[in-house]
């Protein structure tokens, strides 16, 4: 029973409890049943009550990673995420991704020890070396930050930092060593009640807003509609293929909003670095753009390059994100559900039916495109193509799966792996980091045990990061690794050889990771030809525990956005 609802208030009021049993009883209140960690010893004894309380300690073999895996978690739940480390080297050893888990905009709350509040006595034992300004470095990380600087404070710092985090973003929650096991009385220092995640009502848009952009879109011939993960969150998809057939539109997507509209015969898939040839051939006939719920990066846009210079309609929830990166010509505030459906609302039906993309030529040409052959193989005696294997794994892992990518120059894959939609593909280089994936898709696969998660993850990530595969098993968490290994930091050797720079400090050995993954407990295999995959299907379409693939590829075979950044460098000095 909760030491909080053992007795009654007035037995409560007299009564004392350690602050440590106290906040493990508030974050159960949370609604909190996993926390992902590292202990150390100044946040063992709260890890251990925490797992004692039912809230189920999922441990990590590193604190990226299980930082890492809260944020995956939060994002696959949509709920919060929390993490447990230890205080100095172990906040160190976090920020990495700490601060990627502040960029993604999920719920993650980060919980560590710090050093114990000063009582007046002289340390006469020596130097703390583990002395670190935690509050300093997470604050100027862009981290919000809160310190339980005593036992009467523990609780309101609990319940501010969970706020914070369900606001959206990574928040810090440092407790100090002696706070935590201080004893206090449990009817002071009450908390704050419950947070709940902000629930904003979506924002329609100013009919002023709309009006603009139907005035641009009787104009247009060849209109584009351009959806982002924003529009996926926005719940948009029906709203913006009815207004696509009514326009006469094309759909496409971001990287984040992958396969939104698979299966529409106007799809054309990704928009950017990841486009195919079909895509990159019909965006360039377009002569309006509406774009809803994403930001236009560098790699949406391609380094500047995607879209044709023609009017542009912007779509967005937040002001500030319209014209951020790309310059619209018409601005929409609002949601991007509500804005389809006012535009919808405008216009009448039959507006731009007769659009030439969607004459019968427009339509065949996309119903005949094959992206397995939109490329030339250059699969070798003991490599392949990192295109063909994406081809050849869509067709053997299960339909419904979740995709996690690490970063790197094997992301050239990501057009050829399709997914349900883009609440089942995830990305993790928001702090253009390699080494981040592992823990996310630990985190992702917790969430939906129903699944099969599947990591996708370069040999340099995996090298940094491969004592997770322990976690796996002990854990029990259900998890398909791809491992793309050119034997090399392949993006930094593609970006040496633009250079006409050597090469050889980029390339490694040729290691065989499968019976280093056995050892650990999964099914594996290396794969060095089509063949070789086609022999580990059984294992990939009903995954029994963890499977691992050692895939090797051709380090030859640069990915699109390679070239692009090296012309992008060039251009810039």
């Amino acid at each position: 029973m909760s030491i909080l609802q053992s007795e009654g208030p007035d037995d409560i009021r007299h009564r004392r409890a350690s602050t440590y049993q106290v906040l493990v009883e508030d974050i159960k209140a949370l609604g909190v049943e996993q926390v992902f960690g590292l202990m150390s010893d100044d946040t063992a004894v709260f890890a251990t009550a925490l797992d004692s309380a039912g809230i189920r300690f999922y441990g990590a073999r590193h604190e990226n990673n299980a930082i890492a895996m809260a944020e995956g978690f939060a994002y696959a739940t949509g709920g919060l995420g929390v993490a447990v480390i230890g205080r100095g080297p172990a906040t160190a050893n976090g920020l990495h991704a700490a601060t990627y888990a502040s960029r993604t905009g999920s719920r993650v709350l980060i919980i560590s020890g710090d050093a114990a509040v000063p009582t007046g006595a002289v340390n006469s034992i020596g130097p703390d070396y583990k002395g670190f300004n935690a509050t300093g470095v997470l604050n100027a990380a862009g981290i919000r930050t809160f310190v339980a600087t005593s036992p009467t404070a523990a609780r309101g710092a609990l319940a501010d930092a969970a706020a914070a985090a369900l606001q959206g973003g990574a928040a810090a929650l440092l407790l100090p060593v002696n706070v935590q096991l201080a004893e206090m009385d449990l009817g002071f220092g009450a908390a704050v009640p419950a947070p709940k995640p902000a629930q904003r009502a979506p924002a329609a848009p100013s009919p002023q807003a709309i009006e603009a952009a139907v005035a641009l879109l009787r104009q247009s011939r060849k209109p584009l509609i351009l959806a982002g993960l924003g529009a996926h969150r926005a719940g948009a998809k029906a709203a913006l293929e009815q207004l696509a057939d009514r326009t006469g539109a094309l759909l496409a997507t971001s990287a984040r909003g992958k396969d939104m509209f698979r299966g529409h015969p106007c799809n054309l898939g990704i928009v950017g670095s990841f486009s195919h040839s079909a895509a990159r051939r019909m965006v360039a006939e377009a002569d309006c753009v509406l774009v809803f719920g994403a930001s236009l990066n560098l790699l949406t846009m391609s380094f500047g390059h995607s879209l044709p210079k023609v009017p542009l309609i912007q779509v967005d929830a937040s002001r500030g994100s319209i014209g951020r990166w790309y310059p619209a010509d018409v601005a929409v505030v609002g949601d991007a559900r509500l804005a389809a459906e006012a535009l919808l609302a405008a216009l009448p039906a039959g507006t731009n039916a007769a659009s030439p993309f969607r004459s019968e030529g427009t339509l065949r040409f996309l119903a005949s495109f094959d992206i397995a052959r939109d490329f030339q193989p250059a699969s070798t005696p003991r490599t392949v193509d990192p295109r063909s294997l994406g081809v050849a794994l869509d067709k053997l892992l299960p339909a419904r799966r979740n995709l996690v990518y690490d970063a790197g120059n094997f992301l050239g894959i990501v057009p050829y792996l399709s997914v349900p939609g883009p609440g089942h593909f995830k990305m993790t280089s928001d702090f253009a980091s390699i080494g981040l994936g592992f823990g996310t898709a630990l985190g992702v696969a917790r969430a939906r045990p129903d699944e099969t998660t599947v990591l996708v993850i370069g040999d340099g990530g995996f090298l940094m990061t491969m004592g997770e595969l322990e976690t796996v098993v002990r854990e029990d968490l259900p998890l398909v690794i791809v491992l793309m290994n050119d034997c090399a930091y392949g993006a930094e050797l593609h970006f040496l050889k633009m250079r006409d720079l050597p090469v050889a400090k980029s390339v490694f050995p040729d290691v065989d990771y499968a019976p280093v993954a056995e050892a650990f407990g999964f099914q594996a295999a290396t794969v060095r030809t089509l063949d070789d995959l086609q022999k580990a299907a059984p294992m990939l379409a009903r995954p029994e525990g963890p499977v691992f693939l050692d895939c090797k590829l051709n380090a030859a075979v640069a990915a699109p956005f390679m070239s692009e950044f090296h012309e992008f460098e060039t251009r810039q000095h």
